[in-house]
């Protein structure tokens, strides 16, 4: 069966971004270290986060504000307004970071562009990942760019039905078992882990290391030749 369709996710697989994210913990963290310690507090924001993202998606804004609830509920509802102004002076600096590409990144899509139909396929917010693929160049290489607010099976089939030829002909790549590799597979695409160096609590999961269609690179310049296997198998 040929392969047609190569998915790649954005933030972490082809541009920085949680360590972005962690900086900002960091600071928000130092901003409240008058109301807890660092373990409280940064548990107290994973939970408020999780509880967030059915409301507020993915991305710096849905980020932003639960800083500021948890802030709030730190502060028995009394946040400073100091502390308010902080912490959206740094979702505001988040939004406007330079995009910087991974390593191995132009030379990965440039040469599997050739050969494929390139889809970009990210969670997050409309408005800031669309500025991040104007920024980091790559544009012109996508036949199509998917932002959507949560990547299931039926996300994946109905991407590669609209911009290819069907998951089965598919491969999805990305930093994230949960979102880019297991429901990938689920749909029957090809996936291939390419983790970055940190992961974000909430896309933690294990990894289907025997199924035959899953795949693990330390590097995507590595990804040219992984399909390349796969489409003559």
């Amino acid at each position: 069966m040929p392969i047609t369709t190569v998915g790649l996710d954005a933030d972490d697989t082809l541009w920085h971004n949680e360590t972005i994210f962690r900086l900002t913990h960091a600071r928000f963290v130092d901003l409240l270290d008058d109301h807890g310690d660092r373990e409280t507090i940064e548990t107290r924001l994973a939970d408020v986060e999780r509880r967030n993202l059915r409301l507020y998606g993915y991305g710096v804004k849905g980020f932003t504000l639960s800083m500021i609830e948890t802030a709030m509920e730190l502060c028995d509802g009394g946040a400073p307004p100091e502390v308010v102004r902080e912490i959206l002076a740094a979702g505001r600096e988040m939004l406007a970071h330079p995009v910087e590409t991974l390593p191995g990144v132009d030379e990965a899509l440039a040469a599997l562009s050739e050969k494929y139909r390139l889809v970009l396929i990210t969670k997050g917010d409309l408005m800031d990942q669309e500025r991040k693929v104007a920024a980091s160049g790559l544009g012109d290489l996508f036949a199509a760019v998917e932002i959507v607010s949560e990547k299931e099976r039926e996300t994946y089939d109905r991407v590669f039905a609209r911009h290819g030829t069907g998951a089965k002909e598919a491969v999805m790549a990305g930093n994230s078992v949960k979102s880019d590799v297991i429901p990938a597979i689920e749909a029957g695409a090809f996936a291939v882990h390419i983790p970055y160096h940190v992961t974000w609590v909430h896309e933690i999961a294990e990894p289907p290391v025997d199924h035959p269609r899953f795949g693990h690179l330390d590097n995507i310049s590595a990804l040219p030749a992984w399909i390349a296997e796969r489409a003559q198998t």
